[in-house]
C-alpha cells in the first residue's frame, strides 16, 4: 500500500526492527491459529511508545486495533486493516512488588503475574493462574475465574488516550461489571495495571494455584487452540452446561467444533477459518435458543474485515 513505506521509515525512528512487522499474519499471534492478515502489527514496549505510535497512525488516518494475548479474539478470514497494536510479556512484560501491590505492565501474562505474586506472598489473584490472557487483556475484559474477577483487586490503571495522551484511572474510574470494563468504550489502550493484594502464605498461595491449574487441566480442552469460553454465562445458567445437554459436544462445522471435553469451548480441531467459528457459534446459539428459549452472546471478541 502507499503508505506502508513512509509508515514504516517513522516507526524506524523510535522502534527496533523486531518490533514491528508488516503483512503480518494473525493466525500466529492469536490462540484460536486463525485469523488473515493484518497491514502492520506493532509490539510497543513502553508506554510512551504506544503515545508516539497513536500519534503516527493518527498522522496518517489509520485505523488501530488493540490486542493483549489475542486470547479472547477470533480474527476474519480477511484481515486487519491499519494497524494492530500488540501487548506481549516479551515486550512489555515487566513487573514489580510495592509492599501489597503488584505493579504490571499490560503485555505481562496472567500466569506470570499470579506467580510473581506468590513468590512475594501476596494473595487475591490466584484465580487467574489459568486465564490465557495478558494483564491488560483481563482488565479490558475484566476477567474472572472460580468466582473472583480483577474488578475484585485492581487499584488503578495507567492507559494511553487515541491522541496519545498518558492517563490515570482509579479503580472506580473502570466501569467494571461482567466482562466489561469503560476500556470497550473509551479506545484508551492499557498499559500498567497496580493490583493491591494481601500478605498470604508463600506455601497455601501455591497449593491454591496447582488445585486451579489442575482443574483447568482436567476440565477444559487445552490440546487444541481456542479463544478461551465462548460464550457469555446467561444469567441463572452456564453456557456451557446449556450446550452440552443440547447435545451440541462434538458439532463441527468445517475446521470448527464444540469440544468433547467442555461444550463451553468452540476448538480449532484442524485448519478451522474464522467463517467455520463464526457459523459454528451461530448454529449452537439457535439450538440453544430453540431449545430452552435463551440467547446466548459470545464472549470472545470478533475482530477483522468482513
Amino acid at each position: 500500500m502507499f503508505w506502508e513505506e513512509s509508515f514504516g521509515m517513522q516507526l524506524e525512528k523510535f522502534l527496533r526492527a523486531d518490533q514491528f512487522i508488516f503483512d503480518a499474519p494473525m493466525s500466529e499471534y492469536t490462540t484460536f491459529k486463525i485469523g488473515g492478515t493484518a497491514d502492520v502489527l506493532i509490539f510497543p514496549s513502553s508506554a510512551e511508545e504506544v503515545s508516539k505510535i497513536f500519534k503516527l497512525i493518527e498522522m496518517f488516518s489509520l485505523t488501530c486495533t488493540v490486542l493483549g494475548n489475542g486470547s479472547n479474539v477470533l480474527i476474519r478470514d480477511k484481515g486487519i486493516r491499519g494497524v494492530v497494536v500488540k501487548f506481549t510479556e516479551k515486550f512489555f512484560g515487566d513487573m514489580r512488588c510495592e509492599g501489597e501491590k503488584i505493579i504490571a505492565c499490560a503485555g505481562a501474562e496472567l500466569k506470570s503475574v499470579a506467580d510473581f505474586a506468590a513468590e512475594n506472598s501476596l494473595t487475591g489473584l490466584e484465580f487467574a493462574c489459568g486465564i490465557p490472557g495478558s494483564i491488560g487483556g483481563a482488565i479490558f475484559m475484566n476477567a474472572g475465574a472460580y468466582g473472583s474477577e480483577m474488578k475484585d483487586i485492581i487499584s488503578s490503571v495507567k492507559a494511553v488516550t487515541r491522541d496519545g495522551e498518558l492517563v490515570e484511572f482509579g479503580r472506580r474510574d473502570l466501569d467494571l461489571s461482567y466482562r466489561h470494563s469503560i476500556f470497550q468504550e473509551n479506545n484508551c489502550a492499557i498499559c500498567e495495571v497496580e493490583l493491591l493484594l494481601r500478605r498470604g502464605n508463600v506455601g497455601e498461595i501455591k497449593n491454591k494455584i496447582a488445585e486451579f491449574t489442575a482443574q483447568r487441566e482436567s476440565k477444559q480442552p487445552l490440546n487444541l487452540p481456542s479463544a478461551g469460553s465462548t460464550f457469555k454465562r446467561p444469567e441463572g445458567n452456564f453456557a456451557g452446561t446449556l450446550i452440552d445437554k443440547a447435545g451440541l459436544k462434538g458439532l463441527k462445522i468445517g475446521g470448527a467444533m464444540v469440544s468433547e471435553k467442555h461444550a463451553g469451548f468452540v476448538v480449532n480441531a484442524g485448519d478451522a477459518t474464522a467463517q467455520d467459528v463464526l457459523n459454528l457459534i451461530e448454529e449452537v446459539k439457535r439450538r440453544v435458543n430453540e431449545t430452552y428459549g435463551i440467547e446466548l452472546a459470545p464472549e470472545v471478541r470478533i475482530i477483522g474485515e468482513e
